[in-house]
């Protein structure tokens, strides 16, 4: 399977109290067309701030990005925001709809379509989600789980190749996380590259392949499946959850 998006050597560093601090260290990892593929890690090491340079909304201070083909090194903010546009779907844990338009409004927000072709388009989409029945309510009359499906069918509506989901469950209930991550395999299967950052021990159960990362670096599947059985006892009961499933899933194909 071809690589739909890629971070070679990635490092970023920010200010804090006058000296800089290193949140992300030669990262390199990749997302394949047709798979789902996780992101695990602690709080505070890194997974949004790769996202957001995967996504081409932040650029890393060493390395580059290659989004389906496209070296984004020294590209202006016009290709930037026109690759963005064209090739990447984003869905953030907080939604980001605007309260003051239907879901309908909220989804045709970024499309590349005007007029009937792009509200067509729309409402297939949010068929699609299931909520075909909720075009005309504002975000304040759906769940937070409706809510979140929205911002996918908003995702989806240019058709990029590739979906970023910041994680896109973590303010949902237990039917609309299985609804949610449903939808986000099926995407994949469709031969999109979905890559989630997640706390949830049940999608990176589910996901084809998860990237680890701890104090701004990052441990690929390979190096998981590498590892012998002592090494993952004795890693915490979090990163068990993450990886030893898809371990096991992997080692058996």
């Amino acid at each position: 399977m071809s690589a739909l998006l890629e971070a070679r050597g990635v490092s970023k560093a920010y200010p804090f109290r006058g000296r800089s601090v290193d949140i992300l260290s030669g990262v390199d990892f990749s997302a394949r067309a047709g798979q789902l593929t996780a992101i695990v890690g602690h709080s505070g090491t890194g997974k949004s701030t790769l996202l957001h340079i995967l996504g081409l909304l932040t650029t890393p201070d060493l390395g580059g990005v290659v989004v389906d083909g496209t070296d984004t090194a020294g590209l202006g903010d016009g290709r930037l925001a026109d690759l963005r546009r064209e090739k990447l779907g984003f869905v953030f844990q907080s939604y980001n709809l605007l309260p003051q338009h239907s879901a309908l409004r909220n989804t045709l927000i970024p499309s590349v379509r005007r007029g009937k072709e792009a509200q067509d388009r729309a409402r297939l989409l949010l068929e699609r989600v299931g909520l075909g029945e909720r075009v005309d309510h504002r975000p304040a009359q759906l769940s937070g789980g409706e809510q979140q499906r929205v911002a996918l069918a908003r995702a989806l509506v240019n058709d990029p190749p590739v979906i970023l989901a910041d994680e896109p469950t973590g303010n949902l209930d237990g039917e609309s996380e299985r609804r949610l991550l449903a939808l986000l395999l099926e995407l994949a299967r469709e031969g999109r590259a979905v890559v989630v950052v997640t706390h949830n021990p049940a999608v990176s159960e589910a996901a084809d392949r998860v990237y680890r990362i701890a104090d701004g670096r990052m441990q690929g599947p390979d190096e998981q499946r590498a590892e012998g059985p002592d090494e993952r006892r004795a890693a915490g009961p979090d990163e068990q959850r993450a990886a030893g499933p898809r371990l096991r899933k992997e080692d058996s194909r």
